[in-house]
């Protein structure tokens, strides 16, 4: 049901903007000059719609139209890693709620002095996923570092991952209950008095994959089993994803592991400022504003090269 809701929306919007089509075709038909100011801005407006529509229409893998789920973890480069991780967390909810997006942090690990070693989010939101997948892999920062006393020039790694939020019923993946090791353990972030006391957060291990998640966010222990078999579940999808493209890599004689690369983008903050796409070549010198959440250009950039390449 949720699909077919989604697809006659989409029949619709399509309909309305051939039959708005149609009713101009048949204005300009009439040679009214005094139609013709208005014609050109109602022509204007529907270049503009259909711009979007066609890029739209570029999100058209399986999962595109899914919600999405985003993890953010440090890599090398200490404690100001740790701070890029978080940076780059407030950056993606901020994305998010530009987009009018629900985000909810299903999971986070501090960092010992300052930042986070990793968070795991949830972004609900139709087409959240097909915008999201141009972040995924290695995010660079350079910038004198506020974390040392000779104020010298830092590099950092952050890595992001990218899930497909997937339904309950989808028939893709099968979770057998008893393929489920169940652990509890009390919260180690904030949360309330009542989160420290009680065993509420949760680790579900998946024994024939060795995959491994953890949620504590919640203070039921029940919410956060229901967050973790969701992550659960797009770690899964994710899995199977990769294992139908290294046979797609095989067969076409290109085969590649699935392994941290180089970084994917690098964000300068001195002795310029820049934020550069290697994978498009795509850069701007916004970098407040990038960090801020305004990303469209770079998903755009990338979401075209990817779909020419097609």
């Amino acid at each position: 049901m949720k699909q077919l809701a989604r697809l006659r929306e989409e029949v619709v919007s399509w309909t309305s903007f051939s039959r708005h089509l149609d009713d101009l075709n048949e204005l300009a038909s009439l040679g009214d000059s005094s139609l013709q100011q208005e014609l050109e801005a109602e022509v204007a407006r529907l270049e503009a719609e259909l711009g979007k529509r066609s890029f739209s229409a570029m999100l058209s893998g399986t999962y595109d139209k899914d919600s999405a789920i985003l993890a953010v973890h440090a890599g090398a480069g200490g404690t100001d890693s740790q701070d890029w991780a978080a940076m780059l967390q407030r950056m993606y909810l901020r994305w998010a709620e530009r987009r009018g997006f629900d985000a909810e942090i299903l999971d986070s690990t501090p960092g010992e002095e300052a930042g986070t070693k990793s968070v795991t989010i949830s972004i609900d939101g139709a087409y959240a996923y097909g915008f999201l997948r141009s972040e995924k892999g290695v995010h660079r920062l350079v910038r004198l570092s506020p974390f040392d006393s000779a104020h010298r020039r830092h590099t950092s790694f952050a890595l992001v991952e990218v899930l497909p939020q997937t339904t309950m019923d989808e028939v893709d993946v099968e979770i057998n209950p008893s393929d489920l090791k169940l652990d509890v353990f009390r919260s180690s972030g904030a949360g309330g008095q009542n989160v420290q006391k009680n065993a509420t957060a949760v680790r579900l291990t998946h024994v024939p994959t060795g995959i491994v998640v953890t949620c504590q966010n919640e203070r039921s222990q029940l919410q956060n089993r229901e967050n973790a078999m969701k992550v659960l579940r797009a770690r899964l999808v994710e899995l199977k994803q990769a294992a139908k493209a290294d046979e797609i890599a095989v067969l076409r004689g290109e085969y590649t592991k699935a392994e941290w690369g180089s970084q994917i983008r690098s964000y300068v903050l001195h002795p310029y400022q820049m934020v550069k796409d290697h994978r498009t070549g795509h850069e701007t010198g916004q970098t407040q504003a990038v960090l801020d959440g305004d990303l469209d250009e770079l998903m755009e950039a990338y979401l075209k090269s990817t779909h020419a390449a097609r």
